[in-house]
């Protein structure tokens, strides 16, 4: 599968995720960039998740129907075309790290893909269900890992 290079200029991959992007902070989203989105894509798919979560992998940012030919997304936007869904909080849109005190360190996965064709998502999403929808579909996948802990 093609790479596409997701990058931040608010953090660098495996690094802390500014207080200003969290819960604790404006809880604004980061500012994103990417290159690479192969031919043939149809939609960008965006999604921001913790896996360290409690109670599993926690969505916190869901964003599909992103144009193919764009290349990034400021900070506090929605990307280009796209639609933002509920995340795990029960809010449409951005919803920033805010992990137990005292948890340690979470990774926060954003993921970028590009896909060969729309996805069809109902009602109410999860991580799972989003992860059902793209199979068969992606054509390629860019991985940035931020952290942040209380």
């Amino acid at each position: 599968m093609t790479r596409i290079e997701l990058t931040s200029a608010a953090f660098s991959d495996h690094e802390a995720i500014p207080r200003r992007h969290t819960g604790e902070g404006d809880d604004i989203s980061p500012p994103l960039t990417w290159s690479g989105v192969p031919d043939g894509t149809e939609e960008l798919v965006l999604l921001c998740e913790d896996p360290d979560a409690p109670r599993g992998t926690f969505l916190h940012w869901l964003v599909t129907g992103i144009a193919p030919d764009s290349s990034g997304v400021e900070e506090g936007e929605a990307p280009p075309g796209g639609r933002e869904w509920p995340n795990g909080f029960g809010r449409v849109g951005w919803s920033g790290p805010m992990p137990p005190p005292g948890h340690g360190p979470h990774r926060y996965f954003f993921r970028l893909l590009a896909v060969s064709e729309p996805l069809t998502l109902h009602g109410q999403v999860s991580s799972d269900s989003v992860h059902q929808a793209l199979n068969g579909r992606k054509l390629a996948e860019g991985t940035l890992v931020g952290t942040y802990q209380r």
